[in-house]
């Protein structure tokens, strides 16, 4: 193992959902919407309350540990998903199609989950790995548990936009820090990096980022779970190759 690999990385993803609007205060509802003058105006509003920890909730966090070997080579050391059933929020694991373990609770008790990784003494320092977890990912799991009453026993913020330790943010590697809407260092969705690198996209089963509150309000949470374990195994292998040919 050479002296600056990590020993353990944690590669992470998380699915969301917006909240019910109906839920929310008046004048919540109003700035929710503000703007909007028309239904399909409204509608995608509506729909991008997924994308804040204010307006959304988590539905699934995926992970997956690998452990380096002296050699070089990783070893898997777990790979599950938390997902979040409201209906019967009772705690219970399923087994996957493809194998993984599904860990079935409240959103509430899923995050706590997700926490107690950190507090094992072995993964405090875990290096991570995400893609666009720096604007996402790790923002979301922050504010959430705050606005839940927990909290993180990690920092996933730390360090800063520029500079930040123990995380690889794949989008932040491969637009060089310096994302546009066009050049050299345009920003692509991850799909569109997996396909170019030659790896196998996580979209399939009828489902991407784009479907998953319809997935969740049809109570397909095994559907989500195995979707965003795509999603986590694909960011570790485009880890890989950007850790072979870009890593300096």
């Amino acid at each position: 193992m050479a002296a600056h690999e990590p020993r353990f990385y944690l590669i992470y993803d998380i699915e969301t959902s917006p909240r019910p609007y109906g839920k929310f205060s008046e004048s919540q509802q109003e700035y929710i919407v503000r703007g909007a003058g028309t239904e399909e105006e409204k509608a995608k509003k509506l729909s991008e309350m997924a994308l804040s920890p204010l307006t959304g909730k988590v539905v699934c966090i995926g992970l997956q540990l690998m452990e380096t070997h002296e050699d070089g080579s990783y070893k898997l050391k777990k790979k599950k998903a938390f997902s979040m059933d409201e209906t019967n929020p009772q705690k219970r694991t399923e087994t996957l199609e493809s194998g993984a373990e599904c860990e079935i609770n409240s959103e509430f008790e899923m995050i706590k989950s997700f926490w107690g990784i950190f507090s094992d003494e072995r993964y405090k320092n875990v290096h991570l790995i995400t893609f666009n977890g720096r604007n996402f990912d790790a923002p979301f799991l922050m504010l959430r548990s705050a606005i839940l009453g927990i909290k993180p026993t990690r920092n996933l913020m730390a360090g800063t936009k520029f500079s930040y330790p123990l995380h690889t943010d794949l989008l932040d590697e491969l637009t060089f820090f310096s994302p546009g809407p066009y050049g050299a260092t345009k920003r692509f969705n991850f799909d569109f990096y997996t396909r170019e690198f030659g790896i196998t996209s996580p979209k399939g089963g009828g489902i991407d980022g784009s479907k998953v509150s319809e997935f969740y309000n049809e109570g397909k949470i095994l559907d989500i779970a195995e979707y965003c374990l795509r999603d986590v195994t694909a960011t570790w292998e485009l880890f890989l190759r950007w850790k072979e040919f870009l890593r300096w």
